[in-house]
């Protein structure tokens, strides 16, 4: 399929070109859609709103998963046998005495994907061949003491990573094993009541003790936010998590007394994540988190609107659009995507998700790319895509539900010439000769943050070549007082300088200012001092990109307080790259060249290589990149660096 580089016409997303906002903006725009009284009124009781067969309506099941059918059975076949995975008292211990998370994670995470998978098998065959083992995954499931993750169980009163069995906690974990039994105990309990009442007896008691009631008794959980003041973040929990609440209610309350408040409290929760995010639409925490906070916000407005017969919907405001289309803008190419903070550098998204999120809020552009990474994959990919259940019921059982009428949409993708988020402060410029370029600005406080103000990665013909390195694998260490020492969370791992042998420091008051973008001379400027702390000793230090039609040139220019150390400006890369030859570095990736040239008087350059040990980042990269310095060869208070980055075609 052919990818058309640019569209007739730019676009800009809001008006302002030049902007310094991290404020939370008093929206409330779930609120203001409806008051609670509205709400109560307009909810569908009884799972009147669930748009799929009951178990027992054979042909409905075969007419609506259709060709997929005998996939699903034969994935259930793989666990007919599945041997429950026990989560040991020491694998939650362990987070505590290493810091490893996934010894935990992985067993629990094996089981909910079986449950899932049995689920959606016997749903599809009908003829009870999976039932005991289902029946196994629910009662397993009742015996936990907790569903929790234990990287999350500080969250305890106890603060410890033991689940206690007398203090409930809902957190991604809990929420989506949560989620999963009540769309099993929706599909399944009659059946079960055919094998022994206290199957769903005990089911129903689990998730009234784990979710319902902790939600609506409890408000101390952070990512409710409901209590938010100056400084707190609200990220992508608060989305996920409520959607997960608002699946088990609906799922399973049917008085309506109980069921409004608790509805109600949901938008009240999820209005503070809307009032955090920024209006311009970008996701500050990176592509691969798109799908869990502005994804999650739209499955979270998606069946609120669904629940109350479209009264209560935000679906048609132009934020929710905006917030869909930075899958689309953030999108390189060849599954290549811009990769701010914790985000992976691979990953387009799920196209059938993508295309219901801009089918709900009229994005043409996101419809015609969800065709576009369709088509891109093989049969057998788009079958596995869809039939590979993994946890999210509802998420898959939509996908099932658009997926003949994507088939018909057109596929199209075009990279826009320039892509600006005023509030966000992320830019991406492309030209004609195949240069796509992303930079940002922002504070370093962020979602998932890495001390990155001012980095910028380039890429030539959809192939990487300056690159943001992305995150390692979670442990302790990541989301604790320790996260910055870890190197990818560095900004001396970023494309970024040292001054005065500083890197930038963490908080929210490290921050890009006079930040600029101008799209007629396609350029984007900002001062990067105030994102290092005093020890710089840096009065100003901007960066000014210009896209022109076959380059990229990027000028610091800097005024120190004082010089101390030689300055050193980096760049991280992967591939072949020669330093050999002063004023110029050739890096080759995949067959794509670019020459950075410089100032070989004032700078020299070097190459270190950075070993990649760590499989989440060796799986993007392979074994090794590399950090290449340009180090300057005196010590002034006061100058300007310029590098001009050009493709090579030979």
């Amino acid at each position: 399929m052919k990818t058309h580089r640019h569209l007739g016409s730019v676009i800009l997303l809001l008006i302002c070109f030049s902007t310094q906002t991290f404020a939370y903006t008093e929206r409330n725009l779930l609120q203001k859609s409806a008051d609670q009284q509205t709400v109560k009124n307009s909810l569908l009781m009884d799972q009147k709103w669930v748009p799929y067969p009951a178990y027992s309506d054979r042909a409905g099941w075969d007419k609506f998963l259709g060709d997929y059918k005998q996939e699903f059975i034969k994935n259930g076949e793989k666990y007919l046998n599945y041997e429950w995975k026990v989560v040991k008292a020491s694998d939650y211990l362990e987070y505590e005495r290493s810091g490893n998370r996934t010894i935990m994670e992985n067993p629990h995470g094996a089981n909910n994907g079986a449950i899932a998978t049995l689920l959606m098998a016997e749903l599809a065959e009908g003829k009870g061949r999976f039932m005991d083992q289902l029946i196994n995954g629910v009662y397993y499931s009742c015996e936990q003491t907790s569903w929790v993750l234990s990287a999350h169980l500080n969250a305890q009163l106890s603060k410890r990573s033991l689940p206690d069995y007398d203090d409930e906690v809902i957190d991604l974990g809990s929420g989506e094993r949560g989620a999963l039994l009540s769309w099993t105990y929706y599909f399944m309990h009659q059946q079960f009541d055919k094998v022994s009442p206290q199957i769903s007896k005990r089911l129903r008691y689990e998730l009234q003790k784990r979710i319902l009631d902790p939600y609506m008794k409890t408000g101390r959980y952070w990512w409710m936010a409901l209590d938010w003041k100056p400084g707190d973040l609200v990220n992508n929990w608060n989305p996920w998590c409520n959607f997960n609440v608002l699946q088990c209610y609906m799922l399973l309350e049917n008085d309506r007394d109980k069921l409004a408040p608790a509805v109600w409290r949901t938008m009240v929760s999820v209005d503070k994540f809307i009032n955090y995010v920024k209006s311009d639409g970008a996701c500050e925490e990176g592509p691969s988190y798109w799908g869990h906070a502005a994804g999650k916000l739209y499955d979270y407005l998606q069946l609120l609107n669904d629940a109350t017969a479209g009264k209560v919907s935000l679906l048609k405001e132009p934020m929710i659009r905006r917030m869909g289309e930075y899958i689309v803008r953030s999108y390189v190419g060849n599954n290549w995507v811009v990769n701010f903070a914790d985000a992976s550098a691979r990953g387009g998204g799920q196209s059938a998700f993508i295309y219901r999120f801009g089918k709900a809020t009229g994005s043409q552009l996101m419809m015609n790319y969800a065709a576009y990474i369709d088509k891109q994959r093989e049969p057998g990919e788009v079958t596995s895509s869809l039939t590979s259940v993994g946890t999210d019921i509802f998420r898959y059982l939509q996908g099932i539900l658009y997926q003949k009428e994507l088939e018909k949409v057109e596929a199209k993708f075009e990279t826009p010439a320039y892509t600006w988020y005023p509030e966000t402060q992320f830019c991406y410029m492309t030209n004609k000769n195949g240069m796509f370029f992303a930079a940002k600005g922002g504070f370093n406080n962020e979602s998932h943050n890495h001390n990155d103000v001012g980095t910028f990665s380039l890429y030539l013909n959809q192939t990487p070549i300056l690159i943001d390195a992305g995150v390692g694998t979670y442990t302790r260490q990541t989301f604790s007082s320790e996260r910055y020492n870890i190197w990818t969370m560095q900004s001396n791992y970023h494309n970024l300088p040292m001054i005065n042998n500083v890197p930038q420091h963490y908080g929210e008051e490290f921050k890009a200012t006079d930040v600029k973008f101008n799209p007629k001379s396609m350029t984007f400027s900002l001062d990067i001092a105030g994102a290092y702390p005093k020890e710089a000793k840096v009065n100003s230090w901007v960066r000014t990109f210009k896209l022109g039609n076959n380059s990229l040139s990027l000028t610091d220019a800097f005024r120190l307080k004082e010089s101390d150390s030689p300055n050193q400006i980096n760049f991280l890369s992967w591939g072949d790259i020669n330093v050999s030859v002063p004023g110029q570095i050739d890096i080759s990736v995949n067959g794509q060249k670019i020459r950075i040239s410089y100032d070989k008087k004032t700078l020299s350059a070097t190459k270190e290589s950075v070993p990649l040990t760590d499989r989440r980042l060796s799986n993007v990269w392979g074994k090794e990149i590399y950090r290449i310095s340009l180090n300057s060869k005196t010590t002034a208070t006061t100058g300007s660096y310029l590098y001009t980055i050009t493709p090579i075609y030979k």
